[in-house]
């Protein structure tokens, strides 16, 4: 009973980490909206790669302990859909995605909106989609591609072409997006109709 109890307890370290993904999300945004230093790109990069890293150890920390809960399973894609949405528009306000690549950005927001509102119809049939690895490499290179362009102009100095590699991520992320988005639409329409 006991152990039941403490695997839906919110203040498990699992959900603690989840919590401070989001909570960094407007952190993040404020440090790119009100600097514009190489300092405030280091900043929000820190911010940004420490928040990647809780999605990765918030899940294996649930599943070693056996803390996985229903909160945790509702909020961990919140988590990752605020912080890649809310970059990639701070990116896009901040003149680091521009022109063309405004396109991929635009591509990738769709999907997490088009994949949201799927889930949500799909779980009311009680119809699970699990995820694909093509869906996992999928988020690996979108979140590298944004570390990247957050550095962007800041590690220019360092490792030059560090922007352009982070728009080259960038577009394949947004075409595995397509892919993996598809398969998403693809069962949601198969169960609309099948319904």
């Amino acid at each position: 009973m006991d152990h039941i109890a403490q695997r839906s307890l919110p203040t498990s370290l699992p959900n603690i980490l989840t919590y401070g993904r989001i909570a960094a999300v407007p952190v993040l945004a404020g440090v790119l909206f009100f600097g514009m230093s190489d300092a405030s790109r280091w900043v929000a990069f820190s911010i940004f790669v420490a928040a990647c890293v809780t999605d990765w150890l918030d899940g294996y920390l649930a599943r070693m302990w056996e803390q996985q809960s229903t909160l945790g399973r509702m909020l961990d894609p919140i988590a990752d859909k605020l912080l890649v949405g809310a970059t990639l528009l701070m990116l896009v306000y901040t003149d680091t995605i521009g022109g063309w690549s405004i396109w991929a950005a635009l591509i990738i927001l769709s999907r997490e909106i088009l994949v949201s509102g799927l889930r949500e119809f799909l779980a009311e049939l009680n119809v699970k989609i699990h995820v694909t690895q093509l869906a996992k490499w999928k988020t690996a290179v979108q979140f590298i591609a944004l570390a990247l362009l957050l550095a962007g102009p800041a590690a220019e100095d360092l490792i030059p072409g560090t922007t352009t590699a982070g728009v080259t991520l960038l577009w394949i992320a947004a075409l595995l997006t397509l892919v993996t988005g598809y398969d998403y639409l693809k069962a949601g329409i198969r169960h609309a109709i099948g319904g």
